[in-house]
């Protein structure tokens, strides 16, 4: 929320390097909750919004900062430019969401973002691919039927079926856990046995289709196609529950300009003050004490990304921490007892994302086709014939990447004439050599330099931008997953990780812990009522909203909601800086 400037814009310049702890401190700390968020990616940004939300729905005051420590909003969802020109925007990261998927879908229309189908453009044939030869193909411009014909006269009617029945009770399940009594949840463990899912995330996707009677060559070259691209793994690495998600495409969909655009919405709308280029190298108990109560106060050490600079103290006590990234990539330490549950190291699949622009089609050869026979424009990959689940770099196996895809024509702003547009996901770097024989003309070694600049002489490849992500967890099977609540005060998102990896998900995560932190600034209001409701939370705070004639104030609704606008409890001011990304 942003609130009004009531201190002197030199003791609350938030983003000042060098500002001690002091007077400043105890002029700020006046009575709202502080709230750090680190990290400003999907569940981050959502933590800022929906405590936002929340705490202005229960009349609470928190100011909110949010610590990010690149120089943009979204996380592991950003656009480039090919060419540079904005006009063509291209989504590296996180590219697609669906209908189901709640908080993404509703955001839509609460920001007013224009959706965008993420096929448009796209060469309509798909081909998947072991190596090879191509084990199936389909032609999305032709009829549903057309293309359901084809996959039951290969893979028969009840393998297909029995999947899509599947990952329907399965997502149908998940989704309880965003309404209550499943939601908020303190134990993502025990809400995924209350909602019968750690008989999915407790064994491979492998086994899940063969315990639930799907075919192998359905589940080997349709349903392992789907796991590879959406999480370059093969069934046998990767948990049920993500098997049926990347089996639930339907309704797909992207933000047009870039799905960043709701994660920088969201941070915009929660009015928080906003660090970039800003790390945090340490949580520390106020004046370096031990502390156990659920009072505990937090000292943040920060430091700039972008200047070379020493780690300073930021002029704020927090009352709260959200770590809503990777514990494990941020290198922050903490004094004993701020972590009492300790966070799981996870692996995570190192995924090269390749963009590139080229005159050239895909050489039928390189595929095992003849002179002259059409190649699909996308190219999922599954594992060849002698490939066991961990052939080749991650598993990739015989084919060597995950997927490759012809995304649209581009216009070529020096030779002025249409390209294609491909993006590639593999295990390892795009090399000259690969795409020389992708293409079938000869790519030179020096095509790139060390910086990825492109060299302008050489035709094949006329623009080209490669980026490594730690994009998500090997979602190996297990039925334990990280709690929220890690410490007293400190909260925890990437525990979804294990348990489903994507956008929305992260963004549910944000807003669970959202609900806790305020759930608890209710718990501990002086003179607070409760009410034991038979809930598993046990007593809740009853909220009194009743008037001076004694109605329960709906009438009132609306000026009520701009009373509380008006009468949370204000501490310094938070104008949010942005970045044009």
């Amino acid at each position: 929320m942003r609130l009004s400037s009531t201190i002197p814009s030199a003791s609350a310049a938030c983003l000042l390097f060098g500002t001690t702890l002091g007077s400043v401190v105890s002029e700020l700390q006046n009575g709202a909750r502080q709230v750090a968020i680190i990290g400003a990616g999907a569940a981050g940004s959502s933590a800022a919004s929906y405590l936002e939300k929340y705490a202005l729905a229960d009349g609470v005051g928190v100011n909110i900062t949010i610590f990010e420590k690149t120089d943009r909003i979204g996380g592991r969802t950003l656009t480039i430019n090919p060419f540079g020109d904005p006009s063509i925007r291209v989504e590296l990261g996180a590219s697609i969401f669906i209908k189901k998927n709640q908080i993404l879908h509703d955001s839509l229309d609460e920001f007013g973002l224009k959706p965008r189908d993420p096929e448009d453009g796209a060469d309509p044939t798909l081909g998947i691919w072991d190596g090879e030869k191509f084990v199936f193909t389909v032609d999305s411009s032709d009829s549903f039927w057309w293309n359901a014909y084809k996959v039951f006269r290969k893979y028969g009617i009840l393998a297909p079926r029995r999947t899509q029945k599947l990952m329907e009770s399965t997502i149908a399940k998940f989704l309880k856990l965003y309404e209550a009594p499943h939601f908020p949840f303190r134990s993502l463990t025990e809400r995924a046995y209350e909602l019968d899912l750690l008989g999915a995330t407790g064994v491979t996707g492998d086994q899940l289709l063969k315990a639930n009677n799907v075919g192998e060559e359905y589940a080997h070259d349709i349903v392992q196609a789907s796991t590879r691209v959406n999480y370059a793994s093969n069934l046998a690495h990767i948990h049920g529950l993500d098997t049926m998600v990347s089996m639930a495409p339907e309704g797909s969909m992207a933000v047009a300009g870039g799905n960043w655009q709701i994660f920088q919405k969201m941070v915009e709308k929660s009015g928080a003050s906003l660090a970039l280029n800003t790390s945090v190298v340490s949580i520390n108990f106020e004046a370096n004490e031990e502390h156990t109560s659920e009072r505990a106060k937090y000292i943040l050490q920060i430091k700039s990304t972008s200047i070379s600079a020493d780690k300073e103290t930021y002029p704020v006590l927090f009352d709260d921490v959200v770590i809503a990234n990777p514990f494990q990539y941020s290198k922050i330490s903490t004094d004993d007892g701020v972590i009492q549950v300790p966070i799981d190291e996870i692996p995570y699949v190192q995924l090269h994302v390749t963009i590139f622009a080229s005159p050239f089609k895909y050489s039928p050869a390189f595929f095992g086709l003849e002179d002259g026979e059409a190649v699909p424009g996308s190219v999922l990959t599954t594992l060849g014939k002698d490939d066991d689940p961990s052939s080749g770099a991650q598993g990739a196996g015989s084919a060597g990447f995950f997927s490759i895809s012809n995304l649209r024509k581009v216009v070529n702003p020096d030779t002025k004439r249409e390209e294609y547009l491909y993006k590639i996901f593999s295990p390892e770097k795009v090399t000259p050599e690969f795409l020389s024989g992708l293409f079938g003309v000869q790519v030179p070694d020096t095509f790139v330099d060390n910086a990825g600049e492109l060299d302008s002489d050489i035709v094949p490849i006329s623009w080209y931008y490669p980026h490594v992500f730690n994009s998500y967890p090997k979602a190996l099977p297990r039925v334990t997953f990280q709690d929220p609540i890690v410490g007293p005060g400190v909260y925890y998102t990437s525990g979804m990780e294990s348990f489903i990896s994507t956008m929305e998900t992260n963004a549910l995560m944000g807003k669970n812990v959202a609900r806790l932190i305020v759930d608890d600034i209710l718990d501990n209001l002086p003179g607070t009522a409760f009410i034991d409701d038979g809930g598993e939370e046990g007593q809740r705070p009853i909220r009194f909203d009743c008037d001076r004639a004694g109605t329960n104030g709906k009438d009132n609704e609306n000026k009520k909601e701009n009373e509380n606008k008006d009468n949370v409890l204000k501490t310094r001011p938070t104008e949010p800086v942005f970045q044009d990304i």
